[in-house]
């Protein structure tokens, strides 16, 4: 079978950065130490080469991803070796940040690439997840991710066949922990906001849906299909939680123009290299932030502070400033990580041309 890449996103601009003697792919999904790929002619299973190896080596964010464009390699065996990855335009990267044993942060600054060359971003959460509501901390957190990413950021509240009331105050309240972001109602079921998802997509542009377990993803990626291409499953009674479905990542072409990235429930997902992000879904503190009295105001006991008078006044909610703060903690937690892994590859790296330095003098005549 063969493929019309411009469908898949290819243009000149990406042509210009393929190496000599190798033909363009796109990573439709990625295994440990190889990945399948689309070409012109057809899907191939392409094993990583030696220069994808050894820039993954030290830093995981080269690995390639689900989304990327690659450079294939015709070897003499008769078979695609995956040769390169081609400069992405947009990247979805989350930290390497988990919980250590007594609940602080822990991680190693590095980060990983959930998709690549991604033009939008949905971000789905049920409308009702166990006896909860939508957790607008975590909308927060996926959405500053998603500007950062380059890609936009549209918000999904899935599931809304099974919100019996209030649903017009619950998409305020995610509006409200998005602003500026379109933020749509959607059952998979009854078709109901599937059209307006499909319209972000068309050509060759493509969506990723990011999203807890049990959010509906695959059911989504099934009506925007218009068919079952992805395996789904129903919420477990009890505790309302989702199964894991998904298992990996995956990019899927739909008939109707356009490619969606379905992914695995993400239970927690850390911040890696974010900046306009977090100011951009904050907005309003930020806004609030340039009327406070001090330039280097901390927000938390100075005075003529406004952001501390739009929380006593009820204009700010509590919970956003809190989020607000736990995500600068963790922004700048990530920032001190990153800084120092990079100072120790640098002193690494000194210490073994200092060494060959050495060597080097002993060894002359």
């Amino acid at each position: 079978m063969s493929y019309d890449l411009s469908l898949l996103g290819w243009n000149d601009l990406r042509a210009a950065d393929l190496p000599t003697d190798t033909v363009p792919a796109r990573v439709s999904r990625v295994d440990r130490g190889a990945a399948e790929v689309i070409a012109a002619d057809g899907q191939h299973h392409a094993k990583y080469g030696a220069r994808v190896r050894r820039a993954s080596a030290t830093d995981p964010v080269a690995l390639p991803c689900v989304g990327d464009w690659a450079a294939l390699r015709w070897l003499p065996e008769g078979r695609y070796e995956l040769d390169e990855v081609l400069p992405r335009s947009t990247a979805f990267v989350r930290g390497g940040v988990s919980r250590d044993s007594v609940g602080g942060l822990s991680g190693d600054g590095q980060g990983q690439v959930l998709a690549a060359n991604v033009d939008v971003v949905f971000v789905a959460e049920p409308s009702m997840h166990a006896a909860d509501f939508a957790d607008l901390g975590r909308i927060e957190r996926l959405v500053a991710l998603a500007w950062e990413s380059g890609g936009t950021p549209v918000v999904l509240v899935t599931k809304s066949d099974l919100f019996d009331d209030g649903l017009d105050d619950l998409l305020a309240d995610v509006r409200t922990a998005a602003p500026g972001v379109a933020v749509h109602a959607v059952s998979s079921l009854l078709g109901d906001g599937v059209e307006l998802a499909a319209g972000y997509l068309g050509g060759s542009r493509t969506a990723v849906i990011l999203g807890p377990s049990g959010a509906g993803k695959s059911t989504l990626v099934n009506a925007l299909a218009v068919g079952e291409v992805m395996e789904t499953q129903q919420v477990r009674a009890g505790d309302g939680r989702g199964r894991h479905t998904t298992a990996h990542r995956e990019l899927i072409l739909l008939p109707g123009g356009g490619l969606v990235i379905d992914t695995p429930g993400i239970r927690r997902i850390g911040l890696y290299d974010i900046g306009e992000g977090v100011d951009r879904v904050f907005a309003d503190i930020e806004e609030l932030a340039q009327r406070c009295r001090f330039g280097d105001c901390g927000h938390t006991s100075e005075p003529e502070c406004a952001v501390l008078t739009a929380l006593e006044s009820g204009e700010l909610p509590e919970r956003r400033l809190e989020s607000w703060r736990k995500l600068q903690r963790e922004a700048a937690w990530m920032a001190s990580r990153t800084d120092a892994r990079l100072r120790k590859e640098q002193q690494n790296k000194w210490k073994v041309i200092t060494k060959e330095m050495r060597r080097s003098g002993r060894n002359r005549p």
